[in-house]
């Protein structure tokens, strides 16, 4: 396998994905090593003598469904080399490609480039045993709402798309970026030789050689084409350069929400000069910064009331005071906002003991439920879900859990935390330098938000050259 991206397909008919992606750039990029694709076929996993791997569905109806064990059996294998190669990895993502799932798009591309294994699995006939998918599926994903035989094509086209993000696949690197849906803008119009063809023209910009022109008449263009074909997009793309207008006049304190933005893992649904609301997909939360009063009820009367589960993070006291009156949400926690904001990792005291750090596994779940005293902000559960995706850490001293650290579903840095008998040792230090190098090499900005009063975290941020924000943010649920 190459240590770039390796894409393991768990499927049926092996000879349908292979001969399609060994053409063109992805088969140069194979051939370079830059990445891998293996077909698994999930019949070499069933334990029936006859190779079957389907059978009538309880409760009747039409059609096959995939069993569980095959299933099972075929992708814990392929996660058993993945763990052979790299001992330090968490579980890997296993995609399955149903109609049923999240809508596939550049911002998830973009997301997923940053694995370096990826697992699909391919369904066939009506379906797989759910048991299976409860099993070991981690994201349900679609090309779209419509239904194809299997899920074979779906996973080429994911594929594809995914490659050309990896460094390498393409020669021109800016190709990548600079192409359709970047910043939710289709591509501007592009011009090669002859000048003149049956009577049109190139415009006379594109043959100036003023590189600024060039490119402010490309934006142009492409914000010009975007409304006028695709005017949903459109408005996608300006609500949100609103919403950084507004964010970026205090960066530090709208550190959180900046982020989310720029991981695409929000829903904006308010934006203008006077405030921001959003819905951070992954951790559930309402996230919002007003600048008035006003604004702020505005901005709250587009949360759906009838919800059971809210969580809010607001930035102001206005609206921390509003969501007790209008959601009756009284459990608040008060936090200061700290942000990392060069360019480098954090240099390594002087003297600092050098610890192993590494991503934890299921194994490790209950041990850090045990030392992690806010058992009123993460259950067992949630401690396994964040193993689960690579986002909790752990520092170990001759073989044994020392402390533990990660980064939350929206994004920013916590959960430190290192067990007693190992405090006053720089363990905390250089789990929270382990993750700022972590987030700058994905292009994350560091961030981290501490309870008001715990003086000793407070203290670890400005060692370790995080900034204050000017006022706090409020977790309130």
């Amino acid at each position: 396998m190459s240590s770039g991206m390796n894409f393991h397909i768990l499927t049926l008919f092996p000879d349908m994905v292979l001969p399609g992606l060994s053409e063109s750039i992805l088969g140069r990029a194979v051939q370079s090593g830059r990445i891998s694709v293996e077909a698994v076929n999930i019949r070499d996993y069933t334990q029936n003598k006859h190779k079957k791997v389907d059978d009538y569905p309880y409760g009747g109806g039409a059609g096959m469904l995939m069993q569980a064990q095959p299933v099972y059996d075929a992708c814990q294998a392929v996660e058993e080399r993945i763990r052979t190669r790299r001992p330090e990895a968490g579980r890997p993502r296993v995609i399955y490609v149903t109609p049923q799932g999240q809508v596939f798009s550049q911002a998830m591309a973009e997301e997923l480039a940053k694995e370096e294994d990826l697992i699909f699995l391919c369904g066939h006939y009506e379906g797989i045993d759910e048991r299976a998918l409860a099993s070991v599926v981690t994201d349900y994903v679609s090309i779209g709402d419509y239904v194809l035989t299997g899920g074979e094509l779906p996973a080429m086209v994911m594929i594809d798309c995914i490659s050309r993000l990896v460094p390498g696949v393409l020669k021109n690197e800016e190709s990548a970026e600079f192409e359709s849906f970047h910043d939710n803008l289709l591509e501007y119009p592009q011009y090669s030789r002859p000048k003149i063809w049956r009577g049109m023209e190139v415009p006379g910009v594109l043959l100036s050689g003023d590189h600024a022109k060039v490119e402010a008449w490309r934006l142009e263009q492409s914000r010009e084409r975007t409304r006028l074909r695709r005017p949903d997009l459109y408005e996608r793309a300006t609500r949100k350069q609103r919403a950084l207008n507004y964010l970026m006049k205090n960066k530090l304190a709208h550190a959180d929400m900046l982020e989310v933005l720029s991981r695409d893992q929000a829903r904006l649904l308010h934006a203008d000069e006077n405030g921001v609301l959003l819905f951070d997909e992954p951790s559930g939360a309402w996230m919002a910064s007003a600048a008035d009063e006003d604004m702020g009820e505005r901005l709250l009367s587009l949360v759906p009331r009838e919800e059971k589960e809210l969580l809010f993070s607001v930035h102001q006291d206005f609206l921390r005071d509003s969501i007790s009156r209008r959601f009756g949400r009284n459990y608040v926690s008060a936090c200061t906002q700290f942000v990392y904001t060069r360019k480098r990792p954090p240099e390594k005291t002087p003297g600092m003991q050098e610890y192993e750090i590494r991503p934890l596994t299921a194994e490790a779940a209950e041990e850090v439920y045990a030392g992690y005293p806010h058992h009123d902000i993460y259950s067992l559960e949630d401690i396994q879900e964040r193993i689960g995706a690579g986002a909790l850490f752990g520092a170990f001293v001759e073989g044994g859990l020392a402390g533990f650290a990660g980064f939350h579903r929206e994004g920013g840095m916590g959960m430190l935390e290192v067990l007693p008998q190992y405090r006053r040792r720089g363990i905390g230090e250089a789990l929270e330098q382990y993750l700022i190098r972590f987030f700058l090499e994905r292009g994350w900005t560091p961030f981290c938000q501490v309870f008001l009063g715990n003086e000793p975290s407070e203290a670890l941020q400005k060692k370790l050259g995080l900034r204050r924000a000017q006022g706090r943010v409020y977790w309130i649920s």
